[in-house]
Formats: C-alpha cells, sequence, structure tokens
C-alpha cells in the first residue's frame, strides 16, 4: 500500500470537531470583516468631500449622466472665492463640522441600537438575525454611494441613511462574539480571540484600499462596492452559519475531557465515588460554567448511574435570557463598559478622522492619505494579538489592557509633534500607535466580554453571552460617537487639541480600571473571566 501524500496526512490529522471549528472561526471572522470594510469609505471619501484646489483646477470632471441642461448641480462646486471646492453641502466652510455630524449620526444610531440588539440577539436565532443585519447594512451602505449617481447634495440624505446604517450595524458584532463564544472555551481565549479580533484591522485595511481606488475618480463606488461585499457575506452567513456546536454535535471546547458528555438538554460529568464528606457537598460544587462535549452519536459509552452527575443543559428551556439590570450586576461589567467608551474614543477618532489629518499634515492626496492610514490598523492587528497572549500568560485581562493604556498616553503626544517632521516618522508612529490604542480595545471587546458573559456568577447561564457584549460594547459606542464629534469640533482650532482631547480619554479609560487592577494584584486569580468571581478584599 502506497503511503498518503504529505497533503492529505495532515487534512485527516484533525479531527472533525477541529475541521468544524476552524470553519466557523474563519467564517466569523470574514462576516465582521466585512462589516468593518463597509464603514471605513467615509473616512476616505471626507477628503474629497472637501478637497482644496485652485482656481485653475476647475470644478473638475461630472459623471456622464450629467449635463447643464438637466439643471443639475456639478459634483464638484468651486466656491466663489476660487480657493476650495468639493461635493455641496460639504464644500462650506464649516464642512468639518458637517462630516463630524455624518459621522455622530452613524455612531449614535450604532450606540443606542446596540443595547437593544444584544437583548434581540439572545432571543432570536443568530444565523437569521445576523443574515438580516448584513443584508440591510450592504444596502444602506451603496445607498450612500447613490448620492454621488444621483447627483444628491442633501445633507439629510446623507445623515438619514448614517442613521439607518448604524442601527442595522448593530447586529454584528453580539451575534459574531455569541457563535464564537459557543464554539471555544475559556482555554488560550486570549490568544484565539486576539487573533480572531484582527478582523477589525483587516477589514479596516480593506475598506481602506477599496474606497481609496474609486475615491479620486468616483466616490461613489467607494461606498457601493463594500456595500455589495456585506450583502454578499449576509447571503453566505445564511448558507453557512452554525449557531451551536451541539447543532451538528461537535464538541464545544478545545480541549476534550473524554468523562464529560451532554445530550443536548442535560450534562452529564462522570465523577469519582464520593466519600461522605463530599456528599454533603452541594450540587453546586460540582458545576462546571463552561460546556464540557456533547454525547457521541453512537451513544454505546457506558456510564455508571452512581457516577453521573446531572447539570441544566442550554438547548432546554430551564434558563431564560439574562435582564439587562442582571447583566450590569455581572461584577466588572460596568467598569469595563466604562473602559471602553473612552478606549473607543480614542479608536474612532482615528478610523474617522486620520486620512484627513494625513492630509492636512502631510499634504497627501485622499487616495495616498488612506492607503498611509491604513499602518495604523496592522499596528491594531498586533497589538490586539500582543495583548490576549500577554492577558492568557498573566490570567489578568485588567492589568493588560492598564498597560498599555499607560504606555498609549505619551504615544499618542509623541504622534502629535513626530507626525509632522516626514512620512518615515508618521509611519514609525502609525504603527505604534495603533497597537497601543487598539490592543485594549480588541482585549476588552473580545476575550474579556466572552468571560463576564460566562461568569461564575451566573451559574451555568449561557444566555448572558449576547447581552454582556451589547452593553459593554454599546457603551463603548458612545465613546465612538463623542470621538469623531469632538474632533470635528475641535480641529477647527488646531490638530493639537485633538490630540489633547484623546490623551484625556485614554487617561479616563485607564481610570476606571484601577480599582481591577488593584484587585487582580490583590488575588492569585484572574480578576475577569469565569474561573474565578470578584471578592471584595
Amino acid at each position: 500500500m502506497a503511503p498518503l501524500p504529505a497533503g492529505i496526512r495532515f487534512i485527516v490529522s484533525f479531527s472533525r470537531d477541529q475541521w468544524y471549528r476552524a470553519f466557523i472561526f474563519a467564517l466569523t471572522y470574514l462576516l465582521y470583516a466585512s462589516f468593518h470594510l463597509s464603514r471605513k469609505p467615509i473616512s476616505i471619501v471626507k477628503g474629497e468631500l472637501h478637497k482644496h484646489c485652485t482656481s485653475g483646477d476647475g470644478a473638475g470632471p461630472r459623471p456622464s449622466h450629467q449635463s447643464d441642461s438637466a439643471g443639475l448641480a456639478a459634483p464638484h462646486q468651486l466656491r466663489d472665492n476660487g480657493s476650495a471646492c468639493g461635493w455641496a453641502p460639504f464644500d462650506k466652510d464649516n464642512y468639518q463640522q458637517l462630516l463630524g455630524a455624518l459621522d455622530y449620526a452613524f455612531l449614535c444610531a450604532y450606540a443606542v441600537g446596540m443595547y437593544l440588539s444584544g437583548i434581540l440577539g439572545e432571543r432570536l436565532p443568530i444565523r437569521y438575525y445576523l443574515t438580516f443585519g448584513m443584508l440591510a447594512s450592504g444596502a444602506f451602505t451603496a445607498l450612500f454611494g447613490l448620492g454621488y449617481f444621483y447627483d444628491i447634495h442633501s445633507l439629510g440624505f446623507y445623515v438619514v441613511t448614517q442613521v439607518i446604517n448604524g442601527l442595522v450595524q448593530t447586529t454584528g458584532w453580539p451575534s459574531v462574539v455569541t457563535c464564537l463564544g459557543n464554539w471555544f472555551g475559556k482555554g488560550r481565549r486570549g490568544l484565539i480571540m486576539g487573533v480572531w479580533n484582527s478582523h477589525t484591522s483587516v477589514g479596516n485595511i480593506l475598506g481602506s484600499l477599496i474606497a481609496g481606488y474609486w475615491v479620486s475618480s468616483c466616490w461613489g463606488l467607494s461606498f457601493v462596492v463594500p456595500g455589495a461585499i456585506v450583502a454578499t457575506m449576509g447571503i453566505v452567513c445564511f448558507l453557512f452559519l452554525i449557531e451551536h456546536p451541539k447543532d451538528i454535535r461537535c464538541t464545544s471546547t478545545l480541549t476534550t475531557h473524554p468523562k464529560a458528555y451532554e445530550n443536548g438538554t442535560n450534562r452529564f460529568r462522570l465523577q469519582k465515588p464520593t466519600s461522605h464528606n463530599e456528599k454533603s457537598r452541594p450540587l453546586d460544587s460540582f458545576q462546571d460554567p463552561e460546556m464540557q462535549c456533547l454525547l457521541l452519536s453512537h451513544g454505546k459509552t457506558p456510564i455508571h448511574p452512581s457516577h453521573v452527575v446531572v447539570l441544566p443543559g442550554d438547548s432546554g428551556h430551564c434558563t431564560a435570557a439574562i435582564s439587562f439590570t442582571g447583566a450590569l450586576r455581572i461584577p466588572g461589567v460596568i467598569e469595563f463598559s466604562l473602559c471602553l467608551l473612552f478606549a473607543k474614543l480614542v479608536s474612532y477618532t482615528f478610523l474617522f478622522w486620520l486620512p484627513l489629518y494625513i492630509t492636512s499634515v502631510d499634504h497627501l492626496d485622499a487616495q495616498r492619505a488612506g492607503e498611509l492610514s491604513t499602518l495604523f490598523d496592522v499596528g491594531g492587528l498586533f497589538g490586539g494579538i500582543l495583548a490576549g497572549v500577554i492577558s492568557d500568560r498573566l490570567e489578568k485581562r485588567a492589568s493588560t489592557c492598564g498597560l498599555m493604556l499607560l504606555l498609549a498616553a505619551p504615544t499618542l503626544y509623541v504622534f502629535s509633534a513626530v507626525s509632522r517632521m516626514g512620512l518615515e516618522a508618521t509611519v514609525a508612529m502609525l504603527l505604534l500607535s495603533g497597537a497601543l490604542v487598539s490592543g485594549p480595545y480588541a482585549l476588552i471587546t473580545t476575550a474579556v466580554s466572552a468571560d463576564l458573559g460566562t461568569h461564575k456568577s451566573l451559574k451555568g447561564n449561557s444566555h448572558a453571552l449576547s447581552t454582556v457584549t451589547a452593553i459593554i460594547d454599546g457603551t463603548g459606542s458612545v465613546g465612538a460617537a463623542l470621538g469623531p464629534l469632538l474632533a470635528g469640533l475641535l480641529s477647527p482650532s488646531g490638530w493639537s487639541n485633538v490630540f489633547y482631547m484623546l490623551m484625556f480619554a485614554d487617561a479616563c479609560a485607564l481610570l476606571f480600571l484601577v480599582r481591577l487592577i488593584h484587585k487582580e494584584l490583590s488575588c492569585p486569580g484572574p480578576v475577569a473571566g469565569n474561573q474565578a468571581p470578584l471578592k471584595e478584599h
């Protein structure tokens, strides 16, 4: 018999469960990357909606379908003073406030909708809920770009489109985090979710490149193409997403414990014969908040009745979805939520205003500024993974976030000064700032949210992950809405004021973690996780 090829040996070396887990990891990665891909174009197109040009540049070419006889306004209207041109109504002197209003409209709707989305996501099938959100998000992202082709110059049109898009995009985050939490246990959660959370940076990078390709020639396509991608991924979600491993009789944890089985309704865990003292212990002492594995399909594994402890299962109706106030009472939820508010304020200010800042400081066109801004996301990609690895090794989520926030504040100050010294300095600071700013943000929205959503205080109730995730990310989205708005208000007085605001926000984020950091350093076990509940000292 001929030996198997190396490639086939590699494939068969993985179990069926591992292949399914890898598939869900990759699928949810691509699904949420497409969400971020559709958020990035607005920051790239800002430089085109209002761009500085001389009177000799003219008003720029019109789309072929436009004509003066039709009475349509030119897409690039030259101002009377001949000093600037752009797309009305963003060609006025108050363009920064108007562009900031677009960001604010999207992010406020996103923040408000996130609280509702978590509650709905806990009670609706994830696959249908996420599919609807992606199809709707693709439609409204493309609708913004149609304003170019239909020559729409109404501020209300663009604001309303952003509001609705912000609402429907809230379906994404609670759904994918809940799905991933169902498939992966707490083992190496920081590393796994740190790698997985790089979808944010990958989506931003792809969104920047796609939007930048058309921004100077036909900025409408900068929205239409990403919208089509999100809608297409929504169809993929409907066809392939598996919400829970029990749906196909797979194990739900990375480490399989052969003495634990589950039949989808109740969990059975083998126990060694117990002594009289052990028998007097309450049943809760044997409970493990994390599902171990499912009953094998053939059902032939012998189990001695005296060695079995019956625990409530997830698929039954014995556990109800947690309430909003109940989720707030989980130790650590409020502190991490407020920390994320300020961390996300910093991150989203970079997301929405960085290309315009680079255009102003380095005098690059919109396309090159958009391409250069992707380096911030490249740094964020490595920062999220680094934060996950460190927090897994130390088993201290809050301390890891605090350390990176502490280093981020002086880095932001240096960035504001060094970025004016040339392109090379800008590149270096973009990478470093991206890593330090995005690291805590990535850790809180993934591993910390999953830890708190399966905390021991829930006594095994797994119907809290979506709600907890939505509360944390929804509170963070309030900061995401405030950051770009404040940047729009402060930037006319100088970009240095914007960076002072970012440093202050970073310090506030660190302040809300001080209590948790103190507990982590005082306790031998992790604070923000389901391994040990928080205790007052």
